[in-house]
């Protein structure tokens, strides 16, 4: 089942059984080198994790590393779900892109496109990279792209980008300070927040609008930013959840500082049911802060068909979502797959 975040259910039924093409955005940022900040990845390795979690997207395999990354707590990645519905019911096509990775997967046949960009900057210490830059490259890749589908599905892989996402929201100055997801159960909010508060001590009152972001954003969110308001006719699922929310907050603020047209009308967020009913977060009064209505929702799926031990890890709140699980569920669901088959799929990855 599909539930309704905000908005109305019709543009999601209206893509009942349709098929869509599958991006994953991936992202190094600095920030995640910080001791406890992310658990998504291998400690003293989390820059590995885009790399690993396109790999095992693509191809079922990860080659930079022996194993799928996981937690320390053993959660395995949400490329799981992702990979395990695209077997289930194939994406017509899967691509990547190279937002600052320190390494390149290896994986051969699927486009990966790159933009020049350098991983992004650890928020609590750097003073800032070239927002501007990165924006206009996301309006540029946006304003080309087309889509031979009903319509496109965006994910990310970003470690520690929920506290960049977070710092970005406060920077532009948006009340969301309790309403950011992470991948941890008992969100780390003493380093998360010490983080934030150096970052956002940097701004200063003479910054214009990149500046700002500069100095407390990643790539993922300010390149998807330029993405979608360059992208026209084309339908837009962002998969994922509070990082995709910060995405649509830039959109909202440039919009309020420029002329610019969007159209929120072919935009939707999926998340994952366990995003949408975190009680350390809440995604819907996230996106109740946009200027544009919005749609969103969330599959209603979770693991209690299953009885492995790393899977009930996320329905006991960890992880959450990432490498756009809740989008693929979702697709998977308006294309008839069951939640016994994506359990046994997603079981299957770990024996």
């Amino acid at each position: 089942m599909i539930k309704t975040i905000t908005g109305k259910k019709d543009f999601i039924e209206s893509l009942r059984g349709k098929r869509a093409e599958f991006i994953l955005a991936l992202c190094n940022s600095k920030t995640a080198n910080i001791k406890g900040i992310t658990q998504a990845g291998i400690p003293g390795k989390i820059y590995l994790t885009p790399t690993l979690d396109s790999e095992f997207l693509a191809v079922g395999e990860v080659r930079s590393l022996g194993d799928v990354a996981q937690t320390p707590k053993g959660v395995p990645t949400p490329a799981l779900l992702t990979r395990g519905v695209h077997l289930l019911k194939p994406f017509s096509n899967i691509s990547f892109l190279d937002l600052g990775l320190k390494v390149k997967p290896e994986i051969e046949y699927f486009d990966i496109f790159e933009f020049g960009i350098k991983p992004s900057v650890n928020i609590a210490k750097e003073k800032t990279f070239d927002a501007k830059k990165v924006f206009k490259k996301g309006y540029k890749f946006g304003k080309n792209y087309k889509t031979k589908e009903e319509y496109l599905i965006i994910g990310e892989s970003t470690p520690s980008g929920t506290t960049t996402a977070k710092a970005t929201a406060l920077a532009l100055g948006y009340e969301a300070k309790d309403f950011f997801s992470s991948s941890f159960k008992n969100v780390p909010n003493d380093i998360r927040e010490k983080v934030i508060q150096k970052a956002l001590k940097k701004l200063k009152r003479s910054d214009e609008f990149f500046k700002r972001l500069g100095k407390v954003s990643d790539n993922m969110i300010v390149f998807l930013a330029g993405f979608l308001l360059g992208i026209k006719d084309t339908k837009v699922i962002l998969a994922g959840g509070t990082q995709m929310g910060a995405v649509l907050l830039v959109v909202d603020a440039i919009l309020k500082n420029s002329k610019l047209k969007f159209d929120s009308k072919n935009i939707a967020l999926c998340t994952t049911k366990w995003v949408a009913e975190d009680k350390n977060s809440n995604i819907k009064s996230l996106l109740e802060l946009l200027d544009f209505p919005i749609n969103a929702y969330y599959s209603d799926f979770d693991f209690s068909l299953s009885s492995h031990p790393a899977l009930k890890l996320y329905d006991e709140g960890e992880a959450k979502e990432g490498v756009g699980a809740g989008g693929a569920l979702v697709y998977g669901l308006l294309n008839g797959v069951l939640k016994e088959e994506i359990t046994k799929k997603v079981e299957s990855f770990l024996v």
